[in-house]
């Protein structure tokens, strides 16, 4: 389990032409109640704010997490990322996996979904990526919506009109993912962009926490603490009360403020960001 990053408020970050957005975050991570091992990892720290869930058995899963927020880490050198920056640390990652998983039988690898602060002129974006079933969701004007997809198999059922989502958490296949960093893949994220608007908050989880409570769980305790580090860690601990299956990271990052932070309407959860 890697921690990157530390609780932070009023983090500011200004464009050349003046304007400004100011951020919020903190994250928080638990073994959980069944496991031995941690082998979630985050970052938690302008531009990334990312999650990790790991698997392959509890020394690699911890390592193939490690090395895609390393990765992620050393990449980022900058107030801003973009989607280039993001795939290339993914495949240094993916190779750092690839070695870990030499002599194991059933491969190695993680599932990575966060958001990214990107520019674009004068506006700040967050830009959404997924690969695997861990999630991110946006709490904006009171409303929490899913912005990511899982890639798993009860979600392609649920698509498909075979299963009805409220049987999606406790199908037998649950914790079955058709796509993940690692097992000799070409990594392929999934893209969403949402303005960096005040008042926006960012949820980045691990499948822990949406096993453990449902959205309407999730948005009452969003709104019932405002401050970052306080929403982060009574999400964590909420799910470990419900039951703890699962390792179990929560990563929230707010809007507290921005002048002339982009007028873009957001593409959730539909759009995907062209590829460069």
């Amino acid at each position: 389990m890697t921690e990157i990053g530390r609780p932070t408020t009023a983090h500011s970050i200004r464009f050349d032409e003046g304007s400004t957005v100011v951020l919020d975050w903190a994250g928080a991570t638990n073994v959980g109640k069944r496991r031995a091992h941690n082998e979630d990892s985050f970052i938690a720290r302008a531009p990334l704010f990312v999650v990790a869930d790991g698997m392959g058995g509890h020394s690699a899963g911890d390592v193939a997490s490690d090395a895609v927020v390393t990765r992620l880490d050393q990449a980022a050198d900058g107030d801003f990322f973009d989607t280039e920056a993001l795939e290339e640390a993914l495949r240094t990652a993916t190779d750092d996996i690839e070695i870990a998983a030499i002599g194991t039988e059933l491969g190695v690898g993680t599932t990575v979904t966060g958001a990214i602060l990107t520019r674009e002129g004068e506006g700040a974006f967050f830009t959404i990526f997924n690969v695997g079933d861990s999630r991110v969701y946006m709490l904006d004007s009171g409303v929490l919506r899913q912005v990511t997809v899982d890639h798993s198999v009860v979600q392609e059922m649920v698509q498909a009109g075979m299963l009805h989502p409220d049987d999606a958490e406790n199908h037998p296949d649950s914790n079955v993912i058709t796509k993940a960093i690692g097992f000799g893949a070409e990594p392929s994220p999934d893209y969403w962009r949402v303005p960096a608007r005040p008042g926006l908050r960012i949820l980045v989880c691990s499948d822990g926490l949406t096993k453990e409570l449902n959205p309407r769980a999730i948005a009452t305790l969003l709104d019932a603490n405002p401050e970052s580090n306080a929403a982060a860690q009574a999400l964590v601990s909420a799910a470990v009360e419900a039951g703890g299956r699962d390792n179990v990271t929560a990563v929230v990052v707010d809007v507290r403020g921005a002048e002339h932070p982009g007028d873009i309407e957001a593409t959730v959860p539909t759009g995907q960001l062209p590829r460069n």
